[in-house]
């Protein structure tokens, strides 16, 4: 067998197609191939050791994992079928008592026969009987059972990885498993990110193939919470050993100091120091400590002592969960919670040996979730159950922080708004960006603004969508998701979602937690087979990373929002739009086009005093939030028409000279002075047209209305 190259990922995905036309099959055959390139770089010696009773050698998982298909398929599904060796029933199996008797788990390293060349006929043998069994057709529950045997072969590719990493740093050579392998990397900041109490779902919904103890899916109550965008580093440990962390009883659950002090822990699992310097056994060989990765390898016992020391607490799963969306990082390492694996509401076990794969482990163990580097591609999701004991930690393990919330989210402030406000307010002309505007106060304000007689754009948007949505649903392809951006109420996505029932999931983004939750609530109730995933978020900034449902993207961005950002910031979200919808999708953008002088004028100047108080409203923000001492009586809404940079501008326009404090920054302001909010700027579709090619898109489709004008367009990703 030929080792992959060294810069090839952990898991080479083999090419279905080249197996067979049958997806089952090929699925079937690119899972097995996994495996066995897995193994490719080792010697018949390193897959025969056993480096420690919780790890199996790679020869066993090898042939385990083939055990499961004959045992569970073929023996009792495939007439004729010739077991191999009645021996390998007792050798192979792993934990299925209804099964029969097993060799013991610490002895596995014990096998010296089979040979690992009689494991691999064992593999050929089992494999032809499948191609059989699958070309005849299978039953349901037959197919049930194929997806279950590649997710739990998939469960042992990871384990292979773990185990052989640990057998090769046991050796003085410290042998590599291949150079260049994939080890954890992190690139969040270090902010925490807020989210409100609430009656939150959680658990796997059913759409796709789930282990069961992901379900079934069930409401349950978070309080208010903060995690961390990032996992803890390597670099924040080493703050953690120097601090005495491994020598203070007061950090440590009992049986955790208790193990610290039996086994002499004083660091990861796979650090060494040697003369003040550190460095870390990985896939890759032992090498310098990268103090900005992920710190891996490491017990519950241990990350619930970090969190102490940090004066924090890891997350529940279910907080993770709820999180998911908005973590930085994911799939590096896996987190531990603070959460025992038990069975969800409504759990119970399969019928039968398969019964056993997870609901007898519901005792003594801690759930972890996100992932890790040596995982299978696409075998992660928000909702897996990784589930270990407390002072296991030779897995990829790392910790994520949480505590509990002060205040809710929605009066939490973000860094990044007292950044703006701060730096707007400091430059000349003063400005801040309109996306602060968006409080809960604000947007409940726009939505009043969205229902005045002069504010033309909502109504005339929805009407043209409602007449178009038949149009533009025939372009929206079976099971797409629907990425809205700045969603605010989502009230115009009622018109796409009932015109294109073939739409699977929601993806609405936005900044305000307050309104997307709302929207969340009122979709879910509306459209109880859609996929609500919200993502608190800026949509300026929702690049690749964002966390979205599987599925051919379609972008929605209603409203024209668009009009709020400069011509080149509209061109660079035109372009992160692409990005994050990818190759192939389409994008339904509103745009407000130009018109007479006094039909804008009036849109932005209500005669309520709706627009007022909605602008005025980010000063009353400033005050609560960054501790500002704003006399909002001291600064008069003002909205004109620049007809040379073809835009509405929004200012506040103080009175007098006056000073203003915000926290312990002073800034003045001159009488007459403006702050600049917001812009609006209007289109030709024609304009707009050359805007959007130069950030990757073409026009396919143009619906204009009749006056006052507004245009409803789709772009396609070229």
């Amino acid at each position: 067998m030929t080792a992959p190259a060294d810069d090839a990922p952990l898991y080479v995905k083999a090419a279905t197609e080249q197996y067979s036309p049958d997806p089952v099959l090929g699925r079937y055959l690119a899972v097995r191939a996994a495996s066995e390139m897995l193994a490719a770089p080792l010697s018949p010696e390193d897959q025969a050791a056993q480096s420690m009773p919780d790890a199996s050698p790679t020869k066993w998982h090898l042939a385990h994992t083939t055990w499961f298909f004959e045992t569970f398929l073929l023996a009792p599904s495939l007439a004729g079928y010739a077991i191999y060796d009645e021996a390998f029933s007792y050798l192979f199996n792993s934990y299925y008592e209804a099964v029969g008797e097993r060799h013991p788990r610490p002895a596995r390293g014990l096998l010296t026969r089979p040979g690992l060349s009689e494991v691999m006929t064992y593999r050929r043998h089992v494999d032809a009987a499948m191609q059989r069994l699958i070309a005849r057709g299978l039953s349901p529950e037959q197919r049930d059972l194929v997806d279950l045997g590649l997710a739990h072969e998939e469960q042992h590719q990871e384990l292979i990885l773990m185990d052989i990493l640990h057998l090769f740093a046991q050796s003085p050579l410290k042998p590599a498993y291949r150079l260049g392998a994939a080890e954890p990397r992190t690139g969040g900041s270090d902010r925490f990110v807020n989210f409100d109490a609430g009656l939150f779902e959680i658990g796997h919904g059913g759409e796709s193939f789930a282990f069961d103890n992901e379900g079934p899916r069930h409401k349950t109550y978070l309080h208010a919470f903060r995690i961390a965008e990032r996992p803890v580093t390597n670099g924040e440990w080493l703050g953690f050993i120097a601090d005495g962390g491994y020598r203070r009883p007061e950090l440590w659950l009992s049986d955790g100091w208790a193990r610290v002090k039996a086994e002499g822990w004083e660091a990861p699992l796979y650090w060494r120091e040697d003369s003040g310097v550190w460095s870390e056994m990985g896939l890759g060989g032992l090498r310098p400590l990268d103090t900005g990765a992920p710190v891996a390898h490491i017990s519950y016992y241990e990350a619930d002592a970090f969190a102490a020391w940090a004066g924090k607490r890891l997350p529940t799963e279910a907080e993770w969960e709820h999180a998911a969306s908005l973590l930085k990082d994911t799939g590096q390492v896996w987190e531990w919670t603070r959460s025992a694996y038990a069975a969800y509401p409504g759990f119970k076990p399969a019928p039968g040996a398969v019964g056993e794969y997870n609901g007898k482990f519901m005792s003594g163990q801690m759930v972890l979730r996100g992932g890790c580097v040596a995982s299978p591609p696409g075998h992660v999701r928000p909702t897996y159950r990784n589930f270990f004991y407390p002072h296991q930690r030779w897995m990829f393990s790392g910790v994520r922080l949480a505590e509990d919330a002060p205040v809710l989210a929605e009066q939490a402030v973000p860094a990044s708004f007292a950044e703006d406000v701060l730096a707007g307010l400091a430059r000349s002309p003063k400005s801040i960006p309109p996306k602060w505007f968006y409080d809960a106060a604000g947007s409940a304000l726009f939505e009043e603004i969205c229902g005045l007689e002069e504010y033309y754009p909502t109504r005339t948007e929805i009407a043209l969508l409602r007449a178009v949505a038949p149009d533009i649903a025939a372009a929206i392809p079976q099971g797409a998701v629907l990425v809205e951006f700045g969603s605010g109420a989502s009230l115009k996505t009622r018109l796409l979602l009932d015109a294109a029932p073939q739409i699977s999931a929601y993806a609405p983004i936005d900044i305000s937690p307050k309104a997307l939750a709302d929207a969340a609530e009122q979709l879910r109730a509306a459209y109880p087979n859609l996929k609500v995933r919200p993502v608190e978020q800026d949509f300026m900034h929702a690049g690749p990373t964002a966390a979205l449902p599987d599925g051919r993207r379609v972008g929605f961005f209603p409203g024209s929002t668009i009009g709020n950002l400069a011509p080149q910031e509209a061109m660079a979200f035109l372009a992160s739009a692409k990005a994050l919808l990818g190759s192939g999708a389409a994008f339904v953008v509103g745009i407000d086009l130009v018109k007479d002088e006094p039909t804008l004028l009036a849109a932005y100047n209500d005669r309520l005093g709706v627009t007022a108080r909605f602008n005025k409203n980010l000063l009353m923000r400033i005050n609560r939030e960054l501790g500002a001492d704003f006399d909002l009586a001291a600064f008069d809404h003002l909205a004109l028409w620049n007809a040379d940079a073809c835009r509405i501008e929004m200012h506040l326009v103080s009175h007098a000279d006056q000073t203003v404090d915000v926290g312990d920054r002073r800034f003045d302001f001159a009488a007459g002075e403006r702050l600049h909010t917001e812009n609006s700027y209007k289109f030709t579709v024609e304009g707009f047209e050359s805007l959007a090619r130069l950030a990757g898109w073409k026009m396919t489709r143009r619906w204009v209305s009749p006056a006052p004008a507004f245009a409803v367009v789709m772009l396609e990703a070229t």
